[in-house]
């Protein structure tokens, strides 16, 4: 070959080769870059929500520990907070006696000393939700304000048990306002004196399935389960939830030496 051909030919690859990708080569490129994006958002998205559940049942420890020492300081359990009040407040309403809010109230955070709070000072999960509080009203014998009274309390413990908070694996259509059964209660009845949780990440839009609902309805049946997403046989569902026993109320304030 000579050094004129050589020449020619070497410049063809080099024009070849400045004209860049074919289209099939850059939809390949563009199909692969993809496919990697697609999958660090993934990753990412369970990280987030990994660390977000997490962070959550961090501060619903927290919270039930606060709630416990409050007990241990006042010899009663605090009322929920409602965010009625005009300005919006998150202290208990009222203080002590016969609770403002059913079974849907919020943390009071200002009364307990929650620091993780929205402007208006309610207390957030790891979402940015706001955490919500109910406390055993039903009692026997019957008294709506006896576990927020500490001279109730004091007066009545040894005869008293709570005797409408009721932690469910699940509800149904013809039973939201307890535990459809033996086998559906997490927590042997009238033990629950008192449930801290969050709606999940999902709230606003939470309470679309059943069991959901039945976490942010008035009635006293809570459910504890694990997630499941939309579509799931049982609905959607992301609540977190926790609980404390009326033994472990007992116990705190025993110690205390708040009773007997």
């Amino acid at each position: 070959m000579t050094g004129s051909s050589r020449s020619a030919t070497i410049s063809r690859h080099a024009h070849r080769r400045a004209r860049g990708f074919t289209l099939t080569e850059l939809a390949m490129v563009l199909l692969i870059v993809g496919l990697l994006l697609g999958s660090l958002m993934y990753t990412l998205s369970a990280q987030v929500d990994t660390r977000g559940f997490a962070d959550t049942e961090r501060r619903l420890d927290e919270a039930r520990e606060l709630l416990l020492a409050f007990a241990v300081v006042n010899g009663r359990l605090p009322c929920p907070a409602v965010d009625t009040d005009v300005p919006p407040s998150s202290t208990e309403s009222p203080a002590g006696g016969v609770c403002t809010a059913t079974y849907n109230g919020f943390l009071p955070a200002a009364t307990i000393g929650f620091k993780q709070t929205d402007s208006q000072g309610f207390a957030l999960d790891g979402w940015g939700k706001r955490i919500r509080y109910a406390v055993s009203r039903t009692t026997a014998p019957a008294n709506p304000g006896f576990f927020t009274s500490a001279a109730l309390l004091k007066a009545g413990w040894t005869a008293t048990i709570p005797a409408d908070l009721d932690i469910c694996k699940r509800v149904t259509a013809a039973a939201a306002a307890s535990c459809p059964s033996a086998a559906d209660r997490l927590v042997t009845t009238q033990t629950v004196v008192a449930v801290i949780w969050s709606p999940g990440k999902n709230f606003p839009n939470a309470g679309a399935s059943l069991n959901e609902g039945s976490n942010l309805d008035t009635a006293a049946a809570f459910v504890s389960r694990r997630p499941s997403p939309p579509g799931a046989v049982d609905g959607e569902f992301d609540d977190q939830v926790t609980w404390i026993t009326v033994g472990e109320l007992y116990g705190r304030l025993i110690s205390a030496a708040k009773l007997p």
